[in-house]
């Protein structure tokens, strides 16, 4: 029996016979140079390929419309394909270069997936890989290109491939596929985010891992250990299927904490909030039981909005109808709305916000710092969440605050808005609270001062992790040093939940920690009682917090704080 270990992406466990995806064929992309006069033909076949994807992405759509998973995937690769900002930087080089357009394409391609990569967002990097994905396929049209076929992956079967590509994972809800063993992906990639949706165990991160095992073989994916089993052994195979027994019977105790308020053994209750990228996943919430919605990113919505078929920025009205819609959804629960954390690129492809290229946008001019720079834009989306407020329990957090005055010139504009609409005689909540992230050193050493000017802290523990110990968490070669157990990082958050008690303001934590059963003793145990995650997540930790008392999660943590 062969063990492979990787990071996990999807928990649970599969079993199941190899089958490896051989490795792509590198796609081919000439450079020739052309003339003057077959600039125009050239640029015909580009958009004939693109209308041919389109149509087939289309159709794809709405084949898809009662599976919100497969037909959100395919929207957004329909929106990227039909992006007048791409589509009018990729014109303007063509026609200014005297190269051919397929060169042109995969150029233009690539250096948008770089802005993505560099973005500091996870979610929005792990988006370069669906922009390759999507223009790639036009490529192959313009081509004559012929990849492997995903179509002919057969049911039962464990994925094993260095990569699959976003577009390849609608696979997994026609296939009852057992698992995912890839080498590359990130947990926040489509990919990773179908698996978990459909239940499919996946580990990822494991290192050439479609040349160790071969097709025909039995596997076994461990998402809960991160682990890969090749050829492994009877008993050890009876003991596997023992475990998704229990799993599966677990599953169904599960239920029952949908509907039960979060409370340790000797009774102190938790509030269990859920994070949401889009209106629709408020639903999801709701059913998962969660007690409001702790982070409601809203840069997702201004993504999908500036990359259609306009270049606008997500206006007043449909960020009013989008936030209204969550509150209604919510029936009175809280809903805290993060404003825009877009980073230093040209993710928001609109003219109304200028943006340079920067070396590194993680330290630069993104979330408050482009909202201050931009105030306008911060104008409308106060605008539309203080109206939108009337429908239901409305908190509004502002992200990357490093300083006090940050928080004071964004209530002055706030301040503005509330006028503007008593004057207008809108109907709002002038009450709104507006509260801060605590996501870097300087907020969290700073938090006796924010405190005073904020209605209340949600610390971002992956943020907060990687600028205290200086360790990029996209970064492979420094992934180990990636530690939210870092004796810093746990004082930084220290810190943030006594100043706040000491202010008399609540304290949330929204960050990955706040999901994860290890992490969330020790959060609980420092006297965190707001935690926010993904709404598949909730029932798992409130049945966690069940098991223990007060007195046992104050050891628990007291022992991770005093480890050195």
């Amino acid at each position: 029996m062969n063990v492979f270990l990787g990071t996990s992406a999807s928990k649970g466990i599969g079993i199941g016979k190899a089958f490896v995806i051989p490795e792509t064929v590198k796609r081919v992309i000439p450079r020739s140079k052309i003339e003057e006069s077959s600039r125009d033909e050239q640029w015909g076949r580009f958009e004939k390929s693109l209308a041919t994807v389109s149509a087939d992405i289309s159709k794809k759509m709405t084949d898809s419309k009662d599976n919100k998973i497969q037909s959100q995937l395919y929207e957004t690769y329909f929106l990227m394909l039909n992006d007048p900002e791409f589509i009018k930087e990729l014109k303007n080089a063509f026609y200014s270069h005297s190269l051919n357009i397929e060169f042109v394409l995969d150029r233009q391609t690539e250096k948008y997936a770089r802005h993505l990569r560099s973005s500091g967002n996870e979610y929005l990097a792990e988006r370069a890989q669906d922009i390759c994905d999507i223009f790639g396929k036009v490529l192959d049209d313009m081509l004559d290109f012929q990849p492997f076929n995903i179509e002919t992956v057969p049911n039962g079967v464990v994925i094993v491939a260095t990569q699959l590509n976003p577009s390849d994972t609608i696979v997994l809800s026609k296939r009852k596929i057992a698992g995912l063993a890839l080498t590359e992906g990130g947990i926040s990639s489509h990919v990773g985010i179908l698996a978990r949706n459909y239940g499919i165990p996946a580990v990822f991160a494991l290192d050439n891992i479609a040349s160790q095992i071969e097709s025909g073989q039995t596997v076994v994916v461990d998402g809960n250990n991160a682990e890969v089993f090749a050829n492994p052994d009877e008993n050890s195979l009876k003991e596997f299927r023992k475990k998704i027994e229990e799993e599966n019977s677990h599953r169904l105790m599960l239920e029952k904490f949908r509907s039960v308020e979060a409370r340790t053994k000797d009774g102190e209750k938790f509030s269990i909030f859920a994070n949401i990228g889009t209106v629709e996943e408020a639903e999801i919430a709701l059913q998962e039981g969660a007690d409001g919605i702790g982070l409601f990113r809203t840069e997702f919505l201004f993504m999908s909005q500036t990359n259609s078929g306009r270049s606008s920025l997500f206006n007043e009205e449909e960020q009013f109808k989008a936030y209204s819609t969550v509150l209604k959804t919510m029936q009175g629960k809280p809903v805290t709305i993060r404003t825009l954390d877009a980073g230093g690129d040209k993710l928001i492809n609109s003219p109304e916000i200028h943006i340079n290229e920067e070396k590194n946008p993680l330290m630069g001019l993104r979330a408050i710092r482009l909202s201050l720079e931009n105030p306008m834009q911060l104008k409308t989306q106060l605008r539309a969440l203080y109206r939108a407020s009337v429908y239901g329990n409305l908190k509004i957090m502002l992200p990357l605050i490093t300083q006090v005055e940050q928080v004071k010139k964004t209530l002055e504009i706030a301040r503005t808005v509330r006028n503007e609409l008593a004057s207008e005689k809108i109907p709002f909540n002038p009450d709104v609270p507006i509260g801060i992230m605590v996501e870097t050193a300087a907020a969290a050493l700073t938090a006796d001062c924010l405190a005073k000017t904020s209605d209340f802290f949600s610390i971002g523990t992956n943020d907060l992790t990687q600028y205290t110990i200086g360790v990029d968490r996209e970064n492979a070669s420094v992934a180990s040093l990636y530690d939210e157990f870092h004796l810093g990082v746990l004082r930084m958050i220290q810190n943030t939940i006594t100043e706040a008690e000491k202010a008399g303001i609540e304290v949330s934590v929204c960050g990955e920690m706040a999901g994860r059963k290890t992490s969330v003793l020790v959060l609980a145990g420092m006297g965190i009682r707001n935690l926010s995650m993904s709404p598949k997540s909730i029932c798992e930790i409130k049945e966690l917090l069940s098991k223990y008392t007060v007195k046992e999660l104050k050891s628990i943590s007291s022992k991770q704080l005093n480890s050195l």
